[in-house]
């Protein structure tokens, strides 16, 4: 109950948070450039600042993480297949497929950090650092491959524009060539990168409409049963295999119930995508994760 406490108290902030943009919306006047307005701020200067910082400033230490980090990499590229498999499954239109894939297998960071502090203090918050700074590249890398394929652009040329993968693969170089960044830059990155939480939580909620999904309910449970049982099955199937310690067990089967990042609403926003499903499918999975995020730690401890 204790554990179901904590994750709960995690969970509803965001949630209400996605709720005030869903209100906000409709009760005020701001009109639509101040909500592009502050998607781009989020998508090109804040989101990547919180990447970069988190990224640049992960303990890299593979010796004593290595199999952590291969169970929780295998099931990540385990819902990567399985998303892709949806397209024949289901054969979706209206760019259905392309945007609501990545939320099979992306992940929400902040809400992983925060619970990894709780399970395992310091310790348990250095383990969810290392597997985001190795699992956000892969993660961002399959969800603009998705969109880029109906996105004339093509993969290589979209994936070099993008600031979320850009940031994330600037700070992983930087951190293995063991560059050090200054405490005010530090904070000022840490500052940008907590007010990319709660506007990009905002911008989920005033995407969100619920109304014309009715074409893409099968997709949509499929894509958050992926995300929110069959991935955590298979990371605690992997991590029994392995024989992970305890905390590390714990650390990697929550990474995968997380659920899916705010981040994919704003991807699919700005490549074209169609941002109201995968606002659905945020908010729809993120309101679930607070019944099964707490089962599946129960089970892994």
């Amino acid at each position: 109950m204790a554990v179901f406490m904590n994750v709960l108290t995690l969970l509803l902030p965001d949630f209400l948070l996605i709720l005030l943009g869903y209100v906000l919306i409709r009760i005020t006047d701001w009109g639509n450039n101040f909500w592009a307005g502050l998607e781009k701020l989020v998508y090109f200067v804040l989101f990547p600042a919180l990447l970069f910082v988190s990224t640049s400033r992960t303990p890299l230490d593979f010796h004593a993480t290595g199999k952590l980090l291969q169970v929780a990499l295998i099931a990540m590229a385990s819902g990567i297949a399985l998303g892709w498999l949806a397209k024949p499954l289901f054969k979706p239109g209206a760019m259905i497929f392309e945007s609501g894939v990545q939320t099979a297998f992306r992940f929400n960071s902040y809400i992983g950090l925060a619970v990894a502090f709780r399970l395992g203090g310091e310790a348990g918050t250095s383990l969810m650092a290392l597997i985001i700074g190795f699992a956000v590249p892969l993660a961002n890398m399959a969800a603009v491959h998705a969109l880029a394929h109906r996105n004339q652009g093509g993969l290589l040329k979209e994936m070099a524009k993008n600031p979320l993968l850009l940031a994330t693969i600037s700070g992983t170089l930087f951190n293995l060539l063991g560059g050090s960044l200054p405490e005010v830059i530090v904070h000022l990155l840490t500052r940008m990168g907590s007010a990319s939480i709660a506007l990009g939580l905002l911008m989920v909620g005033a995407g969100l409409k619920l109304k014309g999904l009715s074409e893409a309910r099968g997709i949509s449970s499929y894509f958050i049963t992926v995300k929110l049982i069959v991935l955590p099955a298979i990371a605690l199937g992997l991590a029994t295999w392995f024989e992970l310690p305890p905390l590390q067990m714990q650390i990697a089967v929550m990474f995968c119930a997380l659920p899916t990042a705010s981040s994919a609403y704003v991807l699919a926003a700005r490549m074209g995508g169609n941002a109201p499903l995968v606002a659905f499918l945020i908010s729809a999975g993120t309101l679930l994760s607070i019944v099964t995020l707490p089962l599946w730690l129960l089970l892994a401890a």
